[in-house]
């Protein structure tokens, strides 16, 4: 399970808003039962006014969809679908917006 990987949302109450979720947890911590993720939102889903380096539009399979690094979340490993792609070009903004919820820099 390593960090950045993208997997299909299972949750039926969601996934039609938020069809993936993002990996974000260190791979030093793999043992856990649990991951750390960040879901991703359709763009037409997402709330109108977003802080831009907080919730990042991506591109993934030609569509745009927003990180909603607020709603960060520790799920079960099972509770993730199949895995879509991986985000490691991503990543530094990624990391800028969880150092942005984190620490607010």
């Amino acid at each position: 399970m390593p960090q950045w990987t993208v997997y299909r949302n299972l949750s039926p109450a969601t996934r039609g808003d938020v069809p993936y979720l993002v990996d974000v947890q260190n791979d030093l911590l793999a043992g856990l039962g649990t991951r750390v993720v960040i879901p991703l939102f359709k763009k037409a889903a997402a709330p109108a006014e977003l802080l831009t380096r907080l919730t990042p539009v991506l591109r993934l399979k030609g569509e745009s969809l927003v990180l909603m690094t607020p709603q960060l979340a520790g799920i079960r490993r099972k509770e993730l679908g199949e895995v879509v792609t991986e985000l490691t070009a991503h990543r530094a903004e990624i990391l800028a917006a969880l150092d942005l919820l984190i620490t607010g820099v």
